[in-house]
């Protein structure tokens, strides 16, 4: 039973967590603004998510888990990877600057507000699919 509590779930709850990973990056971005040689980074979302529903689903490779930083990752990690295996890009340079830095405000600020917005969408369709096994239970419509 809650088993299939967690797999009609699953989707939103990942991608809820990959929004929230986008928006930890896209920070970054916004933070760095000023730093020479800072070269902006995001996330494929696309495919993230469906890497991420991949190792979520049953039956998929179990991933070894660290108790300390001092422990490898599996997998190996370097620049372009986050801890969980999620896949880091540079994001193009629309207008260079003279110290290297390749983060477009502009850009980042519409990113950003992007991604908040679609992470709200994520909550409200957690919020239904919740509202939707209560009335099931409860009888109700």
């Amino acid at each position: 039973m809650l088993g299939k509590l967690d797999e009609y779930l699953r989707f939103n709850e990942t991608a809820l967590g990959l929004r929230e990973k986008r928006q930890g990056v896209l920070a970054s971005n916004i933070a760095n603004g000023d730093t020479p040689n800072y070269k902006a980074r995001d996330i494929d979302f696309g495919n993230a998510l469906k890497s991420a529903l991949d190792k979520a689903t049953p039956g998929a490779a179990a991933s070894l888990k660290t108790t300390a930083a001092q422990h490898y990752p599996n997998p190996p990690q370097d620049a372009g990877t986050m801890a969980d295996g999620t896949q880091l890009q540079y994001r193009g340079v629309v207008q260079g600057a003279v110290d290297g830095n390749t983060v477009d405000m502009d850009v980042e600020r519409n990113q950003f507000a992007d991604n908040a917005i679609r992470y709200e969408a994520g909550i409200t369709a957690i919020n239904a699919q919740i509202k939707a096994m209560m009335a099931a239970i409860q009888g109700g419509t």
